[in-house]
């Protein structure tokens, strides 16, 4: 039997009112864990979200962060801890999507905000996240949501891809780092999911239809689809896999030398 039974756990998901992260919270709380929701500006949504995980029996709250800020990130953890308990998952999915701007173009404004979000952040997170368990004697897991573009690139997305190729080799280096203290430590890379970070293949069957022909299985992912893989590497299914990545792209990036 694969035990994906998360009773007695707390999760903490960044980007947790929407997309892949809603769809985490969602998930996890159906396996049995209580959630804490982290959430950039909307409030509604954020506690929408936390309301899901409470209507499946379980402890949530929704807290308001900047995960680029190191000051919300220990303030959101403080609220959590008081209200559900300390966190032995943590899933962060809180991110940017990159701006298409080439690198002779890009504002330092620009690129610094991105790798602020979708890199620093996800140190903060992490960081706050391993001294909490330290010497507990509890077991955790990470889960950081990246991009097949950590390792495909795309011209316009110097400031994602290297943000993105950054969290992967945060997620390896931590690994190593937290192994010995019961840890785990993935990372996931969607390819194209349909979430409000592709707003257009979102609400545009046609233009969907038409991005998914680059894609073998044809079709975009859902954010349940991503969940699912994190739902499996938080529960102890999962628990000796550790410094890998998961790609969850339908097999877009295998297209890489194909056609030409």
């Amino acid at each position: 039997m694969v035990d994906l039974n998360l009773n007695g756990r707390i999760a903490l998901v960044t980007g947790g009112e929407s997309g892949i992260g809603a769809a985490c919270v969602a998930m996890l709380a159906a396996a049995g864990a209580d959630v804490g929701v982290v959430y950039y500006k909307d409030a509604e949504k954020g506690e929408a979200s936390a309301a899901v995980a409470a209507g499946l029996g379980h402890k949530a709250v929704a807290v308001q962060a900047d995960i680029s800020e190191e000051k919300d990130v220990e303030n959101a953890f403080d609220k959590i801890e008081k209200a559900i308990g300390i966190p032995d998952i943590l899933v962060n999915s809180a991110g940017k999507n990159m701006s298409g701007v080439e690198v002779s173009d890009m504002s330092s404004e620009q690129w610094r905000d991105l790798l602020a979000t979708d890199l620093t952040g996800s140190f903060f997170t992490s960081r706050r996240f391993v001294r909490n368990l330290k010497g507990s004697g509890r077991r955790g897991a990470i889960i950081n949501i990246t991009s097949i573009h950590s390792s495909v690139m795309r011209a316009g997305g110097a400031d994602y891809d290297a943000a993105k190729g950054g969290q992967t080799n945060l997620t390896k280096t931590l690994a190593l780092e937290v192994a010995e203290l019961g840890i785990t430590v993935n990372a996931i890379a969607p390819g194209m999911i349909l979430t409000p970070m592709n707003d257009k293949a979102l609400h545009d069957a046609s233009y969907a239809d038409k991005l998914a022909q680059s894609i073998p299985l044809r079709r975009p992912g859902k954010p349940e689809d991503v969940a699912g893989v994190a739902l499996f590497l938080a529960s102890p299914a999962g628990n000796y896999i550790t410094g890998s990545t998961v790609t969850i792209d339908g097999g877009l990036s295998l297209q890489l030398g194909q056609g030409a």
